[in-house]
Formats: structure tokens, sequence, C-alpha cells
């Protein structure tokens, strides 16, 4: 029986009937610092503002597998998040936190399954149905491959992890999102809107052609996955992204897979306003484009939403202006009248001509892709890296050319300088000694037999969630995981 909350497939004007009619957005804001207790508390702060949803970033050693103590972390501990090396940083970083109240998306890629299996042994320990948890973990891992580079694992080994998430997540967590398929780095890394999506979606292809071949579920899944896109310069083409998004999804589902689930053929998705696009120069202009980029993801029909900062081209967001960044959507949701209109402005000429436009070269480029022998084969051989270093570089031309203009640093600059970075004082833990501190109070011999069993069946093609989780429950470190798994799968060499 067809659900009467969901909208009309191929759901171009929205994923739900009524829209922002019944239920807004999510409304997250994207942060982590390089304290675990500091980020604790924007955490809280932030929830009390009116935050529905917590978006957690990740310093680069725990996104590539290093504790904070080890050599190679050194001077990029809590740089670009919070940094959580030990099952216990995991729980300093929820107190007072209720995880069954709270919608919670983890930035993480290659220790995506350590970072949950934080998570569950933290849900475990206080006693948490796991049933009720709700949140994403990217687990995007090709996106890296492609666009970010913080990977560790050979392609195989690192599609085997992704897809041991999946089946976990069917079996234990079914309100939470295994993979969210990630067109917003991409599009950072210097894509067009058309790559943005093409390149996500054969992404998406590829994980699901990788789930159906370990015998998962793909009904099921296509229930699990959500999708990550930029929301970028052009106003008008953002918004017909969007729209032309959720019809591209709904094909591949029903026509490429024959899956005839309506729930499986709604494309829900997060926006973040374009990183990329703000400027150290004049950095009250950054307030403006954001507001621009979220009212395009709110017309556009987005499940949630995280707005930029305006101080971020800088430094990480001062607290005052991660709360004036959420104020923007909350103008756009309870002012504006917005959400009072399904697809405001789908039925204009110029967003439907552009729509189906996106639509027609964003398939064409999927084909071709896949003509090609795929995304893994095309990675290996540097093609698509190749292609968005092009489009990159078009843009930059643009940009000195003065034939794309950018306020405030090729046009319309000021004499002097109007802002100076200013340095924020954060606390930082001692990271050395919390990590030593929490070595000494855990039982030594549970830890070599958790790592040993972990490795042993690394060697076997069985699920290696229950085993990581494992580990997290006998106070085995993220670095000490990622090593075991190094010595069985070995490394990524571009």
């Amino acid at each position: 029986m067809a659900n009467k909350k969901i909208g009309k497939f191929p759901f171009t004007k929205g994923i739900y009937k009524d829209m922002y009619r019944n239920r807004l957005w999510t409304m997250r804001q994207y942060s982590g610092f390089s304290s675990v207790s500091e980020s604790n508390k924007r955490y809280l702060s932030l929830l009390d503002s009116g935050v529905t949803g917590l978006s957690v970033a990740f310093d680069l050693p725990t996104q590539i597998g290093y504790d904070s103590n080890d050599d190679m972390a050194f001077g990029e501990i809590g740089k670009s998040g919070v940094p959580i090396s030990t099952p216990e940083d995991m729980e300093s970083l929820f107190d007072n936190i209720n995880l069954e109240k709270v919608s919670v998306s983890m930035t993480i890629n290659s220790t995506a399954p350590i970072l949950l299996a934080f998570y569950i042994s933290l849900a475990k320990k206080r006693g948490y149905s796991l049933e009720k948890l709700r949140g994403t973990l990217q687990n995007d891992i090709l996106k890296e491959y492609i666009a970010r580079g913080t990977y560790i694992f050979p392609i195989k080994s690192s599609l085997r992890l992704t897809t041991d998430i999946f089946k976990y997540c069917q079996e234990h967590l079914p309100n939470w999102n295994s993979i969210s398929v990630s067109g917003y780095h991409i599009r950072e890394a210097g894509s067009t809107a058309i790559q943005e999506l093409a390149f996500t979606f054969a992404n998406a292809i590829t994980y699901l052609d990788a789930a159906k071949k370990e015998k998962i579920d793909i009904e099921q899944l296509t229930t699990q996955i959500s999708f990550f896109f930029n929301s970028h310069r052009n106003f008008f083409e953002e918004i017909a992204k969007f729209r032309a998004a959720r019809e591209i999804w709904a094909h591949i589902v029903r026509d490429r897979f024959n899956i005839n689930n309506t729930k499986s053929q709604l494309c829900r998705f997060h926006v973040q306003t374009g990183g990329s696009t703000l400027t150290a120069q004049q950095i009250d202009n950054n307030s403006a484009r954001t507001t621009l980029q979220s009212l395009a993801a709110v017309l556009g029909g987005a499940q949630s939403i995280h707005t930029n900062g305006k101080d971020e081209a800088l430094n990480l967001p001062s607290e005052e202006n991660a709360l004036s960044a959420l104020r923007i959507q909350q103008i756009i949701a309870y002012e504006s009248g917005v959400p009072e209109f399904i697809d405001p402005i789908g039925d204009s000429s110029l967003i439907d001509s552009m729509t189906k436009d996106i639509v027609e070269k964003v398939n064409k480029k999927i084909d071709e892709m896949l003509s090609k022998g795929g995304v893994k084969k095309l990675i290996e051989n540097g093609e698509i890296q190749n292609e968005i270093s092009e489009s990159s570089i078009k843009f930059q031309n643009d940009l000195d050319s003065e034939k794309a203009i950018l306020v405030g640093v090729n046009k319309f600059r000021n004499k002097e300088v109007t802002h100076k970075k200013e340095k924020q004082t954060i606390k930082e833990d001692d990271r050395e000694t919390m990590i030593d501190n929490f070595k000494s109070s855990r039982n030594e011999k549970n830890v070599a037999n958790a790592l040993a069993l972990l490795e042993r069946k690394a060697e076997t093609s069985e699920n290696l969630m229950p085993y990581i989780i494992e580990c997290s429950d006998n106070q085995c470190t993220l670095g000490e995981i990622t090593y075991s798994l190094k010595k069985i799968f070995g490394e990524y060499s571009e």
C-alpha cells in the first residue's frame, strides 16, 4: 500500500508529499575541536540553541587511523576536528547527551567501522537500545580516493569494511544510515555540479553492486543510504541540482536495480553550504553567501542542512559565529514563509529546464563511466581525479581573468585589510597523558586477545564489525585496531 506521506515518483518536487509543512529539515552544525571536553561543551551549547542533530568533525590522525600519541599524529592533533583515540574519548565526547534522543552524524570514512564500534560500545554501556539510535555514518571510502586522500587500505579491503558496516547496521541499527554518499568533498575539490552528481551516484552504484555481491539485501540497504551534497555559488543551478538528484536516484534504484520499494527510491540528502566559496577577505560577505546557499538547499528540498560560520576561511568557527550560522537556517524556517510551500519555484520554466538538462548530462556521464569499467578502474588510472583537477584549474583561471567574480577577492576589494585572523584560545587536553592513563587501567591480555582474533578474522571472509566492536569493548585504541588491519590488508598507494 502506498505511503500517503511520500511524494510522487520520481520525486523531483520532493520526497514527501507535504515537505516542510509537516516537518522541517534537521538543522545540524558540523563541529569538533582540539579538545574532547571543549567539543562536548560546544555540542551541549548547540543543542541548547535549537540544533536538532549533531555532526562530528574528526581530526586528521583519527581519520587515518593514528592515536594522538603516535609520532605520525604530531602537529595535526585537533586541527581539523576532535581527536578520538579510545572508547573513553567517545564517552567523554557525548557526556550528558542522550543518544536515544539526538541524531548524530559522523563524518568518518577509512576508520568508520572503528568509530562506529566506539559509539556502539558507549550505547551498550549506557543501556541504550541500538534500535533507537538515529544517525549517519559517512562511510564513503571511494570519494577519499577521488577527492580527499584520507584512505588507509587498498580499495578492495576498504569496500569489504564498507559492506561489513552495511550488514551490521541492517541487523542491529535499523534507524541508522549506514552510508552517506558524499558529493560535497568532490565539489570542494573543484568539480562542477554535473561532476558532483555523476561521481556521487556512480559511487553509490558501486556500493550497491558490492553489497549485492556479498548477498546483502540491497532493497533494505537503499532505505539506509543517504547523500551529502554541496550548496555552491550558482543559486538556480544548485536548486535544480537538488531536484535532479532525486529524479536520477529514483530511476537508478527502480530501473537499474529493479527495486520497486518507494522508500528505497527516495534520495534523502544532507546539504552543507560551500566551504570553498568562503573568503578570508571581507569575511562578513560570507554570511550573505551562506544565506543564499542555505535558501537554495531549502528550495531544493534538503532533509538536513549545515550552515558554515562566516570565519571558517580563517579558523575553526567561534561559538558566536556558529550560532549566527544556525540562526540563518532558523530565520528561513520560521520567518521567511518558504517552508509553507512545496517545491515553490519548481514550476518556473528556468528551474524546470535546468533540472532536465542536469538529469540528462549526469545520466550520460554515469553511463560513460560504467562503460569504461566503473569507478574502481577510473580511480586506479587517475581519470576521475584528473577530471576534477581540470575543472578546478578552469575555475581558478576564470577568477584570474575576472571571467568569474569573487567579491572582495578579484573585484570590489577594500584598500585596507579589514579583518585579521583572530587566534582562538581552545583548551587542549593532555592527549598523551590521557591515553597513557587509559591504557594503564585496562586488561592487556584481553586487549591482545581481541586484536589477535580480529587479525585472524580479517584473513577470512567473515563480517569484521562484531570483532571490531569486541576490540572496542576490551578497550583497544583506534591506532591498535587500525594497525592490526594493516597487517592483513596492507596500505593503499596512489
